[in-house]
């Protein structure tokens, strides 16, 4: 159950304004949370508050409570506002609408009637004039520099010192001297919105609060807005009765007046409550600020009724606003140093993998560094397939499950969690090394992934009473009491590891980014690299092509006049000149085929693709025929599966399909019989077409190396050939977009995969 609203457990329940209405019978706590509290409906009876219309400066609501009743005359709805107040006041209200800013309250200046002197305060709501006249206490300082003094003692110390726990404790002594009263809090919240008693200075009339805790929910959304927007509140009294505003709803606007800004408005009567229970008979608290956001409070308690007098809540205000730029100044210094030191790591790991031929390896190369980037005890970079572990970590397998996790989550830069049980399922298992997670996805195709862990870390919390119990109902159920203790309440919190700070947030997200231009920069290099690869084969290949071309005569004349030479005068020579003349004609045969393989090869890589649809069931027994001379006088046994059709350039699948079962042929001559199969299987992607034999195979060790040019598996000696048909079969794939693959063993036959894609 949520607390009542700005109902603060022990600390700010004593220092938070409230709505003045009594809850509705049956309310809730959530009907608490959202009360609207700027909206009251009355004041504190130590003065009076009059809503004045800017255009005819007559009083259109009043409140006139038995403090401000010396202050006013007569019944003044309708009247004039220079005829409602003491003559003193006059000079203090002319040209009033251009006195008062949009925003913030001004001390118009002090009245007097009798014996009775008043601050005259003003601000603007709802398009209207707030005047509010506060009763002055006797022999209350007359202005700010009375106080000064003592605000001075404080800045005088207060930069001497680069400690927020110790900026804490002279700030609470320092507020508890000026203002006298019983004791003085210095509260912060966190980023959950819970609070902590982080300083504390009292005498021995009300109990001590220093180290205790208070749940957000004590301090709902609302009420915090209201203490950004008004940084001084004061409660004198607990057991005040209200003072009622009339009408109940601001004529010019037909709702009731926007009470934000008073320094008399009402509050509610459980928060009053709230304030007996604790013992506490008046209090006061100043918000402090970073920036625009709540920090915390300075919470004022007395064990009686007191007012503080308007001169030295300014003090306090202002004393409010000097701690509070220097508790950003000293947290801002603490981060910074904490952003070089993690800097410098970065800069270390950053070097490191620029020098390594992969960043993955820079990366892990010091244990050390990369887990101090995160002040982490354990980290895992999950990249290309593999998971490398530093440190304390999980399990490979759980590391792959936290990283199928992120990766089923809208894909982010950077996550980061303390308690990994709240977020993903079965990450309590993984307490003992990763209640922590910080990660840092760094691709946005892959799931690759820099991870850092923390342990699960046992902590015991002091709450100021029982944080599940805000606030208690009735016995009949009509309304919510306040919680009658706040005696010390201890619980233990599991299954969550320190939280990730800005700082290292920060530094892991600016490595992601160095990673990023890495790999970029990399791939940039390479793209280079392969533009250039592509022209020098290029150029490879037209030499290539011209010489093969050019080689193609010389050759075929060698053979030619060699074989003429022993026709014509063989019987002149000897058994070994005419066995000279064989090798002769033997390798300018070899030689002209290597030159018309060569020949080949290139122009697969520069003629242009015309695809159509071919038969390849015909294409087939076209081959099969054309093999018949090769397989004269052998048992060859034929297994053709009905083939489907492909949509490819004709003369390069028929060069493919023949050098595939030239292959089977040649490589199965020792079996008898010899079989061959040859079949297709569809996807929805791609047609494969395969060949099998059962020849003498090859060893899968050196798969990578058969489609190769000029790589052989086999000796010359045992099978002839150049070493260039199949990787023609290769590059007829790829021109088609396609691929080949194969599969073997030795002496137990091979299969050769060719597919097409379908588009």
């Amino acid at each position: 159950m949520s607390a009542p609203p700005e109902h603060a457990a022990g600390v700010a329940g004593a220092v938070t304004p409230d709505s003045a209405t009594a809850l509705p019978p049956g309310a809730s706590a959530a009907d608490c949370a959202a009360e609207p509290i700027h909206v009251p409906g009355s004041i504190q009876p130590h003065g009076a508050l009059l809503v004045v219309d800017p255009e005819t400066l007559r009083v259109v609501q009043a409140a006139v409570g038995p403090g401000g009743v010396a202050a006013v005359a007569g019944d003044p709805l309708g009247q004039r506002l220079v005829d409602v107040l003491p003559t003193s006041a006059a000079p203090l209200i002319r040209d009033l609408p251009a006195r008062l800013p949009e925003t913030g309250v001004t001390h118009l200046g002090m009245t007097r009637t009798g014996d009775a002197v008043h601050h005259l305060l003003g601000h603007r709501s709802d398009g209207a004039l707030v005047i509010e006249l506060e009763r002055a206490l006797v022999g209350e300082p007359g202005s700010f520099d009375e106080v000064y003094p003592h605000v001075r003692e404080l800045i005088d110390e207060i930069h001497r010192i680069g400690d927020i726990a110790a900026l804490s404790a002279l700030a609470a002594r320092a507020v508890r001297r000026i203002t006298g009263l019983d004791r003085v809090l210095i509260y912060r919240f966190d980023a959950d919105w819970n609070g902590e008693v982080l300083a504390e200075d009292r005498n021995e009339r009300l109990p001590s609060y220093l180290g205790l805790r208070f749940p957000a929910a004590d301090i709902p959304a609302q009420a915090r807005e209201l203490y950004r927007l008004n940084r001084l509140r004061l409660i004198a009294a607990a057991s005040y009765a209200p003072t009622p505003i009339v009408p109940a709803e601001n004529p010019l606007t037909g709702r009731p007046i926007d009470l934000a800004f008073s320094v008399l408005r009402s509050v509610s009567p459980v928060h009053l409550e709230y304030m007996r229970n604790m013992g506490t008979g008046a209090s006061m608290s100043i918000s402090l600020m970073r920036g625009d956001r709540l920090w915390g409070l300075i919470a004022c308690h007395n064990r009686e009724p007191v007012s503080v007098p308007y001169h030295v809540r300014t003090a306090c205000d202002f004393i409010g606003q000097v701690l509070s730029l220097q508790l950003a100044a000293t947290e801002a210094s603490a981060t910074a140093d904490r952003r070089n030191m993690l800097r410098a790591v970065h800069n270390r790991l950053l070097t490191r993998m620029a020098a390594a031929e992969h960043h993955v390896d820079g990366l892990v190369e010091s244990e050390e560094d990369l887990l101090a980037l995160a002040g982490a005890t354990g980290a895992a970079v999950v990249a290309g397939g593999t998971v490398l572990r530093l440190g304390a970590t999980p399990s490979e397998r759980d590391v792959l499950r936290i990283v199928a996790w992120l990766a089923d989550r809208e894909r982010l830069d950077v996550t980061a969690t303390d308690s990994l049980a709240d977020t993903m399922p079965g990450g309590k298992a993984l307490k003992d090394t990763a209640s922590g997670v910080l990660a840092i996805s760094i691709s946005q195709i892959h799931d690759s992934f820099v991870l850092w862990f923390r342990p699960e870390v046992l902590r015991t919390v002091t709450w100021g009473g029982d944080p599940r119990r805000h606030a208690e109902p009735s016995a009949d159920g009509q309304r919510l009491h306040p919680r009658r203790s706040f005696a010390a309440w201890q619980e233990t919190v599991r299954l969550r590891a320190p939280p990730w700070q800005p700082a290292e947030i920060d530094a892991v997200v600016e490595l992601r980014t160095a990673i990023i231009d890495i790999v970029l920069r990399k791939a940039e290099e390479t793209a280079a690299l392969s533009d250039r690869l592509t022209a020098i084969n290029k150029e490879l290949e037209a030499f290539s092509y011209s010489v093969s071309h050019d080689l193609r005569a010389p050759f075929r004349h060698i053979v030619g006049y060699a074989q003429l030479l022993k026709k014509f005068e063989g019987d002149k020579l000897s058994e070994r000149g005419n066995r000279y003349i064989d090798t002769i004609v033997e390798s300018a045969i070899s030689a002209g085929e290597l030159v018309d393989d060569l020949l080949s090869f290139s122009q697969m890589g520069r003629a242009a693709l015309t695809p159509v649809t071919i038969d390849m069931n015909a294409l087939v027994a076209d081959l099969r025929r054309r093999t018949e001379a090769d397989t004269h006088g052998r048992r060859v046994e034929w297994h053709v599966a009905p083939l489907p059709e492909a949509r490819a350039d004709p003369m390069m699948i028929r060069l493919a399909m023949q050098n595939l079962i030239e292959n089977a042929v040649k490589f199965s001559r020792d079996r008898d019989p010899a079989v061959i199969e040859i079949a297709a299987t569809e996807t929805p992607d791609e047609t494969i077409y395969r060949v099998r034999d059962n020849g003498a195979g090859f060893d899968m060790a050196y798969v990578g190396k058969l489609f190769g040019v000029f790589q052989r598996l086999h000796r010359a000696e045992e099978f002839e050939g150049t070493g260039i048909g199949l990787a023609n079969v290769k590059r007829i794939a790829e021109r088609h977009g396609g691929r080949v693959w194969a599969e073997g063993r030795v002496d137990g036959g091979a299969t050769l995969f060719f597919a097409l894609p379908k588009r």
